[in-house]
């Protein structure tokens, strides 16, 4: 038990790796659709690829989403109404009218007269009510309707029927040529304020027969049966090959998926997800060491990967469409924003490859975002600068777009049917990929990452640790403001992080806060505290502030990558002067005790910090400097470091420390104002 609980402890980053690894292929196998995968690849207006291909058993020709829309569209359009028939309304219109003839006809009192006038009246209303009177405003009718009365529908043209505001050409009309077409104004003032509609719209049988009608759509139209050539090879797959193709995938794909097979096509997709995770791991391994070997950072990758298979599958249950509203492009961008762009694409091509077994049209999907995923680490640069970030998803929009459409017309041969939809679709996944900038915030908190934009903020040295800086070490503040501009121009020359390396300067001596009197550039006077030291005591204090500024750092809570700097700024290199200054006191000394612990710099960022900080520091003792002393007090500075091996763990290579000795040549150069030498 004991050695079990020992071989634990000492593999526990190990194993939490695996663990992590394990959890991370459960969960994406879980989330992929509960399908097979359809064994042949074939692109909508391409040559099929393979084979003669005869059916392999009976199916059914699915109908596209397209047509069974178009389907239901003209349902709706065809779909009539169905009216019910208020029977009171016109009984009570025909006894007001009656009622109020008087008012409206003065001069006729002939009782003979005055009983054919109402019964005109009665004539003229049973008339207008005869199949009813409908507001045409509120019901917009087609060329026929249902009438309902006594539960029972009976279909009629809409022309029988009487718009409410057309009675005065419905008087004028049955009045014309009769005795009393001199009183058509007459009827139509009586009649104005009496009329009303008897027909009103019945929704719910109205809306129940159109969804009757809707859910008798067929989704299939015919069959193919077993053994029946399906497609040719080198037959352009189009048309209806496209459709029977297509509704052959769908069939083999829920043929596949039933209790006898479940888990072993489960056990497929497991092995093949499990590789593409394995390639991730065993990169970080080999090319990425700094980051495999923490925990958190590990973590952190696969998780976003698993996220952004999550957000996938969430959409392509929804929508098939909704797949390309997945921001995907956050994963990069972040990727690079946190560690560098070659793991940013590594990671990207990793995750689209995991989604192309389960999108639709997958060759066309992995297409798009990995060049959409390139477009995104080539124009993300200084996140912290806010309107890179929307120039850059402007640029990653535009490409969606542009391969869609291109794509579109190589499946349709043309704009026909185009839906212009599909542009809406990536402009609000360039509005979710914004959101990369709080998502940095939150991850910077959860795992204990930095970015540029934390770089920015530790950039500011009005910060509580670089003013006590000041305050305690002015002349190590001014040298750290000296490096940093030093470090920042190497950088820039070679395309290291400037902005990292500009930090790490600012930072790199904090630890003489601790002593500052002990360190050259902070004595104001010409009292010299090593004097009352011996050379080893003093080498040793010197050599602490490295440790010195590791425990502020960790108390101020800097990064990680802050502290790498405050680390690995001196090297293993030696303090060359009590050094030899114990040698005369004592003889052989062992030169360990006036060596740095380390480590060696790891970095191209930390291998800059550590020349600028040696050339600066001592380009405080060049007497009378000329442009020939500067050249070679830089050659020799950074020529002592190669020789004691200081950049050997480094990515840096001769090429660019050339550049880098060129560049602080010419800072140097102007920070003493030298001038070219004119001849006498």
């Amino acid at each position: 038990m004991r050695k079990i609980i020992d071989f634990i402890y000492r593999n526990q980053s190990l194993l939490f790796k695996g663990f992590v690894y394990l959890v991370s292929v459960f969960v994406i196998v879980y989330l992929f659709p509960q399908g097979g995968k359809f064994k042949y690849e074939f692109q909508k207006g391409k040559p099929w690829q393979h084979e003669n291909l005869f059916a392999p058993f009976d199916f059914l020709i699915y109908k596209s989403e397209v047509d069974i829309e178009l389907e239901k569209d003209r349902i709706h359009q065809q779909q009539m109404m169905y009216l019910g028939v208020e029977s009171e309304i016109p009984k009570r219109v025909s006894a007001q009218a009656v009622s109020q003839y008087v008012a409206y006809f003065p001069k006729i009192e002939n009782r003979k007269e005055v009983a054919a006038l109402k019964n005109k009246i009665a004539a003229l209303v049973q008339q207008l009510y005869r199949f009813g009177v409908y507001n045409q405003q509120k019901l917009g009718l087609g060329e026929q309707v249902y009438l309902v009365r006594n539960n029972e529908a009976n279909l009629i043209e809409t022309s029988n029927l009487v718009p409410a505001g057309e009675l005065r050409s419905f008087i004028s009309t049955r009045l014309e040529n009769t005795p009393y077409a001199k009183y058509q104004t007459n009827f139509y003032n009586l009649l104005f304020d009496l009329v009303e509609p008897n027909l009103v719209l019945d929704e719910n049988l109205t809306n129940s027969v159109l969804k009757e009608a809707l859910d008798q759509v067929s989704r299939t139209r015919g069959a193919v049966t077993k053994g029946s050539l399906i497609i040719a090879k080198g037959e352009v797959v189009e048309g209806k090959r496209f459709q029977v193709l297509s509704s052959l995938e769908r069939t083999y794909a829920s043929e596949m998926w039933n209790d006898q097979n479940h888990f072993t096509i489960l056990s497929g997709y497991t092995v093949l997800v499990a590789l593409v995770l394995l390639m991730l791991l065993l990169f970080l391994k080999k090319y990425r060491r700094r980051i495999y070997v923490h925990n958190k950072k590990v973590s952190f990758i696969f998780f976003n990967v698993v996220l952004m298979v999550l957000g996938t599958t969430i959409a392509l249950h929804y929508s098939a469409n909704l797949v390309y509203v997945v921001p995907l492009c956050i994963l990069p961008l972040i990727t690079k924003a946190f560690f560098d762009a070659r793991l940013a694409l590594f990671v990207h091509t990793l995750t689209v490859l995991i989604l192309g077994f389960v999108v639709p049209n997958s060759f066309e999907y992995i297409f798009l975002q990995i060049v959409a995923g390139i477009i995104t680490i080539l124009t993300i640069t200084e996140f912290y600068k806010r309107a890179n970030l929307f120039i850059s998803v402007g640029q990653i929009t535009l490409v969606y777009i542009l391969g869609y459409i291109a794509f579109y017309i190589i499946h349709e041969g043309g704009f026909d049917g185009f839906q212009w939809k599909a542009i809406g679709l990536f402009a609000l996944n360039g509005m979710l990929t914004l959101f990369a900038q709080p998502l940095i915030y939150i991850y910077e908190k959860t795992f204990e990452l930095v970015s540029d934009v934390s770089l920015l903020e530790l950039s500011d040295t009005n910060s509580k640790i670089l003013k006590d800086l000041s305050n305690k070490a002015p002349g190590t503040f001014h040298h750290s403001l000296q490096v940093a501009n030093l470090a920042e121009a190497a950088a820039n020359e070679i395309g290291a992080n400037a902005m990292l390396v500009r930090v790490g300067a600012l930072y790199h001596d904090i630890g003489k806060m601790k002593n500052p009197s002990f360190f050259t550039e902070n004595q104001t006077s010409m009292v010299n505290p090593h004097d009352e030291f011996s050379p080893r005591d003093s080498a040793r204090i010197i050599i602490n502030h490295v440790l010195d500024g590791i425990e502020m750092a960790r108390k101020y809570k800097l990064p990680d990558r802050i502290i790498d700097f405050i680390r690995t700024h001196h090297g293993t290199s030696l303090v060359y002067y009590f050094y030899i200054k114990a040698k005369e006191l004592e003889g052989d000394v062992d030169i360990k005790d006036f060596s740095y612990p380390g480590p060696l710099p790891f970095s191209k960022e930390t291998a800059i910090l550590m020349m600028a900080d040696s050339v600066e520091a001592a380009s405080k003792s060049l007497k009378e400097p000329t442009h020939a002393k500067i050249n070679d007090f830089v050659d020799k500075i950074i020529s002592k470091q190669m020789e004691q091996m200081q950049f050997q763990n480094a990515n840096i290579t001769f090429k660019e420390i050339e550049l880098i000795k060129k560049v602080f040549k010419y800072k140097l150069i102007n920070i003493y104002h030298l001038r070219i030498e004119y001849p006498e």
